[in-house]
């Protein structure tokens, strides 16, 4: 394909996608489930771990979404295995964009699954071992005048905030220099591809 926008490892990862949730595993013995996405926007994710001593051990994942979607969460699910819970709950997309050899800004969003439905799935194992909220999702500074972090936007966005206007009457962010907008829409935009609202 002479038009392929995408990396040799991003074609690898999506047309031979590792660990993937096959039809004959529906009994795969998951320690810890994770789902996140909205269908009426294209893309949804399912995870599924198996973890010993806090080690993960391997996976399984199921999505509806596109190239993007699918070889983020293959190398993800190469990633983490082996790996430690509270090393694997601190993946950011970026990290896989970058062991993907990069995919087209317009892409980046989709990545963002996948971190988030393993750590949705990662809290449910905390859970079920009598450990609910241990672990913490690390926040990324948007917005360096204020002070005002992903997760300040991700939680004006669970109360409503849906255009930039929103999200400066929320958390006052890009009221002092503006140079945060940019990250901040892009944020926004991701936010409203995974939950639809």
């Amino acid at each position: 394909m002479s038009d392929w926008l995408y990396s040799d490892t991003v074609k690898d990862h999506f047309t031979n996608p590792r660990n993937v949730l096959l039809d004959d595993e529906s009994g795969f013995p998951a320690d810890g489930r994770g789902q996140t996405g909205n269908i009426k926007c294209g893309d949804q994710m399912l995870m599924l771990l198996r973890i010993k001593d806090d080690v993960i051990t391997d996976v399984r994942w199921k999505t509806y979404g596109c190239a993007s979607a699918i070889a983020s969460t293959s190398m993800l699910s190469e990633t983490i295995k082996g790996m430690r819970i509270e090393d694997a709950y601190q993946i950011k997309p970026q990290d896989l964009v970058e062991k993907l050899g990069g995919l087209p800004d317009y892409k980046i969003h989709c990545s963002v699954l996948g971190d988030k439905a393993l750590r949705s799935a990662i809290d449910d194992y905390l859970a079920k071992t009598g450990r609910a909220g241990a672990l913490k999702e690390a926040a990324t500074e948007i917005c360096h005048c204020l002070s005002i972090t992903d997760k300040d936007i991700e939680a004006a966005f669970e109360q409503g905030a849906r255009t930039w206007e929103d999200l400066q009457q929320a958390t006052k962010i890009g009221t002092v220099c503006g140079g945060c907008k940019g990250k901040a829409l892009e944020l926004l935009h991701g936010l409203t591809h995974i939950y639809g609202m």
